[in-house]
């Protein structure tokens, strides 16, 4: 397993500098699946919360090739960002899930994928589409079933590329799919967000795992779990810890204005590429909300006697029959 708990300060030419992420990790408890924080039934900490008014969900992945002698340091990363509203009109971006896996299928990639979605009820789904990408986007963009439970999970589509978006045959599939096929502009656009994003605070992590083992040893039914268990906790902390570390060992060089991120040999940018592709799209989110509600207001202030107001529109989630919140 990669790990590595201690930092020194950022590398000579880094991009990212350790101080600035590490000020950010304020948040206590991650949000767990079911299937792991059901493994101490009383800690409500853990567990997915009910989504707040003017709350979104941002999942996204970078997806890797499977493991090879020439793509031995490849890992598809997920990143589950929960951008909070805040006083100001902004949005707080707290990343409270994350997770890599090597080494699986495309098909494998995708269902874990399209059930961490649903399950954390979220909004819009970020994905890099070159390369194998692809084949988890049209793995996506049709219904796929869990061979485990049976389980249907409907078709998504895409919502920010029309070429794409005709890739999903599917009628009525909800366009929530971001499609990233990142270009040397986008990569230094989406560098310069996450570092300012740090830098601003305004990007949460989680804790360190050694502060956050001491808070998972004072919930009830800790000390019962066996040492996988217990791991599998507190994986997401080590996760974390390891994102960043692989933030402060980046490599950049600047060329006409645009920064290009590389890593150093044998080193990973997998979970770095997700977490920028997460917030970069956060960020644009958060720019048309705030247009739409200026505008509104705008009209709104038109009118002697204001309109009555009216219901957020929601769009029904084929899966449960439930509803998910649309604000854009």
């Amino acid at each position: 397993m990669e790990y590595c708990a201690e930092f020194y300060g950022s590398s000579e030419g880094a991009f990212f500098d350790f101080d600035s992420i590490s000020k950010n990790r304020r948040l206590k408890f991650p949000m767990l699946p079911e299937k792991l924080s059901s493994k101490l039934p009383s800690a409500t900490d853990l567990r997915i919360k009910p989504k707040q008014n003017g709350e979104v969900r941002i999942l996204s992945a970078d997806i890797a090739l499977m493991s090879s002698r020439k793509h031995n340091n490849d890992a598809t990363a997920i990143f589950i960002n929960q951008m909070s509203p805040t006083k100001s009109g902004r949005y707080m971006n707290n990343i409270v899930y994350t997770q890599s896996a090597e080494g699986l299928r495309t098909e494998d990639q995708a269902l874990i994928i399209r059930k961490l979605f649903d399950e954390y009820d979220c909004d819009w789904l970020v994905l890099d589409t070159n390369g194998i990408g692809l084949g988890v986007y049209d793995c996506l963009a049709r219904d796929m079933v869990d061979p485990e439970t049976g389980e249907i999970y409907p078709a998504l589509s895409c919502y920010n590329d029309s070429t794409m978006a005709e890739r999903c045959t599917v009628i009525g599939a909800p366009k929530v799919i971001w499609s990233i096929k990142a270009s040397a502009q986008f990569n230094s656009d989406a560098a310069f967000l996450l570092r300012e994003g740090f830098r601003s605070g305004r990007v949460r992590l989680p804790i360190n795992e050694f502060e956050g083992e001491d808070l998972l040893k004072e919930l009830r039914g800790w000390s019962s779990l066996n040492p996988p268990e217990q791991l599998a906790l507190k994986k997401v902390y080590i996760d974390t810890t390891l994102l960043v570390n692989e933030l402060v060992n980046l490599q950049h060089e600047e060329s006409g204005g645009k920064i290009k991120i590389f890593e150093k040999a044998g080193m990973r940018k997998d979970r770095y590429s997700s977490l920028a592709y997460n917030y970069y799209v956060a960020i644009q989110l958060e720019n048309k909300m705030s247009k739409r509600q200026n505008a509104s207001g705008s009209v709104s202030d038109m009118f002697v006697i204001k309109p009555p107001k009216t219901f957020n529109r929601k769009a029904v989630s084929r899966t449960y029959g439930g509803t998910r919140n649309r604000a854009w």
